[in-house]
């Protein structure tokens, strides 16, 4: 009877202890609070004494973590009403802050991270918000980091997930990308023009001082015709052999109008000499 009454309490004790005895991971840190009141470092990883009930653990992650931010509805800058989410990452720095300055730092990141991409989207037009992509998720990042910093959560990434437009803006948007691709177009038809006219500017005066390629021009010309099977014979004739026969004629023209008032002339210098 005596023996039995050192078992039971001796039972009660070890039991207390192994208890007591609280295994951490290694992403894990416990914040002990004793008396009501935290202890200086955390706990872990490894293995940990709490004793209860004057001691309480709180466990927290330190790895990362992936929140996705619902859709919400932003009016841009250019009041373009858009559906817009995301994803934050971050990580806890300090788990004492973590605990004591924040009630749920988990909640406390969402809600923030919703407002501040309501708040910062609002400040940018739609172009910026489709092509500038980088600037905004810095910004966001910045924006987040600077008011979770005091609860000891770092965020280390936030990434705008998807942008979804309204119908109307969508066909708006297709307009104006195939009203760029013409522009774009027309311009490089046209430098291919402004470039193709210096190039036979340039073949022109090359063939003006040497002659004789404009007929070797013109044996690569029938050598390419009659590589195709076709019936088509082809003479080439220069067009200074048209500018030739023409001035030929215009000299002649002008020949035969200056005779004719001569020989007017001289017969009546004639007449009149034989009346007199």
């Amino acid at each position: 009877m005596f023996q039995l009454i050192w078992v039971v309490p001796a039972m009660i004790v070890i039991l207390y202890v192994f208890s007591s005895i609280k295994i951490l991971s290694e992403y894990e840190r416990g914040v002990v609070f004793r008396l009501g009141r935290v202890l200086v470092s955390p706990r872990g990883p490894g293995i940990a004494l709490v004793f209860a009930p004057i001691d309480r653990m709180v466990r927290i992650s330190l790895r990362v973590e992936a929140m996705e931010v619902p859709a919400q509805d932003v009016i841009t800058r250019d009041n373009v009403t858009v559906k817009v989410n995301a994803i934050v990452y971050f990580r806890v720095i300090d788990p004492t802050k973590a605990v004591i300055e924040v009630k749920n730092f988990l909640y406390a990141t969402s809600q923030l991270a919703q407002t501040s991409l309501r708040s910062v989207l609002g400040e940018v037009d739609l172009d910026s918000l489709l092509s500038q992509r980088d600037k905004i998720n810095e910004r966001l990042q910045c924006v987040l980091d600077q008011h979770t910093g005091p609860w000891g959560v770092k965020v280390s990434m936030v990434e705008v997930k998807q942008v979804d437009l309204p119908e109307q803006m969508i066909r708006v948007i297709a307009r104006q990308a195939e009203a760029e691709r013409e522009r774009r177009a027309k311009v490089i038809h046209a430098e291919g023009e402004y470039l193709a006219a210096e190039k036979l500017a340039m073949a022109a005066e090359l063939i003006q001082k040497q002659p004789a390629a404009i007929q070797l021009r013109y044996l690569q010309t029938l050598v390419e015709i009659g590589s195709e099977k076709n019936t088509t014979v082809v003479f080439p004739l220069p067009i200074d052999m048209f500018v030739n026969i023409g001035r030929v004629l215009e000299h002649f023209a002008q020949g035969s109008g200056s005779v004719h008032p001569e020989q007017g002339l001289r017969t009546e210098v004639i007449t009149r000499n034989g009346a007199a």
